[in-house]
């Protein structure tokens, strides 16, 4: 299960584990103009941990989740295909 909310300066989608134990804690992701921020609650710590992707970095994980294993280079926006 997923929700999506529309704020003021930013798009916050949260993933909320379920099925079968054991569940991982919510994942909130915070979407900004200039970077994506990941928040997830560490039990073991009992603080929120935070890890922030650059629009370039997001634009890397996407293509990765649709690639084989390697190591790849983006091209430039408007250079080739």
């Amino acid at each position: 299960m997923f929700s999506i909310e529309h704020e003021f300066d930013t798009t916050v989608i949260t993933l909320v584990d379920e099925g079968a134990a054991p569940l991982q804690e919510d994942v909130i992701i915070n979407a900004f103009e200039d970077c994506i921020t990941i928040n997830q609650f560490d039990t073991r710590l009992e603080e929120m941990r935070t890890i922030t992707l650059s629009m370039a970095q997001l634009r890397d994980l996407g293509a990765a989740l649709n690639l084989p294993e390697g190591v790849y280079t983006r091209l430039p926006v408007g250079k080739g295909s």
